[in-house]
């Protein structure tokens, strides 16, 4: 079976592939679907028996929560991106558990060293979009296996421009960075970005001591 299709043949799936595909760059799209087909080579990898439908869905909703509309949030972009998942979820009627593993591989998908130990729909969203962002376990997967995704889903300039996507996405909310992977972003192209600091957090706290 080639890859493209392992892509889930349901009106769920369907519906997710188009509601992704209008509401987000092209960039965030092919990134989205790079994702999903990440994790089922991974998986397979390591022989986890996961939901593809689940799995896609939290693929491709997974960076959602850099759209404009979520700037003003307060929240964390992931957050933004895995409320929108539910209610996409909830509107179709999709059961709780469901619901609930799709939120949580969204939530979870920029905290390393946690979701490899959850469901593996969850440890599977993070496996993808840690191989496709950072690399992680690139040699795990053949060039072969590479050559075929990215043919499907061509990254051209991918580094820089979901630097700048995750740049333009968090920026406006610079305190939701505040102990995760995205405040090296906004320091690194952000002029006067300061991050939090845990140790000066807990020092400044109101507690006398």
């Amino acid at each position: 079976m080639g890859i493209k299709q392992t892509v889930p043949d349901t009106r769920l799936a369907a519906e997710a592939t188009d509601f992704v595909r209008q509401a987000t760059s092209d960039l965030i799209y092919h990134h989205s679907r790079r994702v999903y087909f990440w994790g089922v080579l991974q998986g397979r990898e390591r022989d986890l028996s996961f939901d593809p439908e689940l799995l896609y869905l939290g693929a491709m909703f997974h960076d959602l929560g850099l759209n404009e509309e979520h700037r003003g949030s307060g929240r964390r972009f992931e957050v933004d991106g895995a409320d929108a998942a539910r209610r996409f979820l909830r509107e179709r009627g999709v059961p709780e558990d469901s619901v609930r593993r799709v939120w949580t591989a969204i939530a979870l998908h920029t905290t390393p060293g946690i979701p490899e130990y959850m469901e593996p729909e969850v440890a599977l969203v993070t496996a993808g979009v840690e191989y496709d962002v950072l690399g992680l376990g690139y040699y795990d997967l053949t060039d072969e296996q590479r050559a075929e995704v990215t043919t499907l889903h061509p990254r051209p300039g991918f580094k820089q421009a979901i630097l700048r996507a995750f740049t333009e996405g968090i920026a406006p909310k610079p305190e939701t960075t505040f102990g995760n992977v995205k405040a090296d972003v906004l320091e690194r192209y952000v002029p006067g970005f300061q991050r939090g600091n845990f140790v000066d957090t807990i020092l400044d706290s109101p507690w006398p001591e």
